[in-house]
């Protein structure tokens, strides 16, 4: 496994800890800073500011092409990378779109349900497409 795929990793488990303490994620993240071990890997860090950033942004975008789902309704574990992806997508321009997208999907595929794969390669996708259109 990759150095940014262990990365996103935690930046996963960040996220969703967050989510699931109904935590804004920055300051739980400066919480981690000091005291994680090992330590957050810098790109760790750089997703987990992104997503804490943009939140609402990101929560727009992913609902408003989630066809029949609400972010609520989606497992915590989706949401996060879900978060992450869109973030790459958009606002990294160091990672290309299809390796944000596999790399989401091969989290999820790792970590959440059998159907967030599909769900999840298939949002992005069209967060993808449309990405020409969105202003960031």
């Amino acid at each position: 496994m990759s150095a940014r795929s262990k990365a996103r990793k935690r930046a996963v488990d960040l996220l969703f800890e967050a989510d699931q303490r109904r935590r804004d994620p920055l300051p739980l993240l400066a919480d981690r800073v000091g005291s994680a071990d090992p330590p957050l890997n810098d790109y760790t860090l750089t997703l987990v500011q992104g997503v804490g950033e943009r939140r609402d942004r990101l929560d727009e975008l992913i609902a408003t092409y989630a066809q029949g789902w609400t972010i609520e309704r989606m497992p915590a574990v989706d949401r996060a990378v879900l978060r992450i992806g869109t973030w790459e997508i958009l606002y990294n321009d160091d990672v290309p779109d299809a390796v944000a997208v596999s790399e989401a999907v091969e989290l999820v595929t790792s970590l959440s349900t059998d159907e967030s794969a599909g769900f999840v390669n298939g949002l992005l996708a069209r967060i993808m497409d449309l990405k020409p259109t969105l202003a960031r």
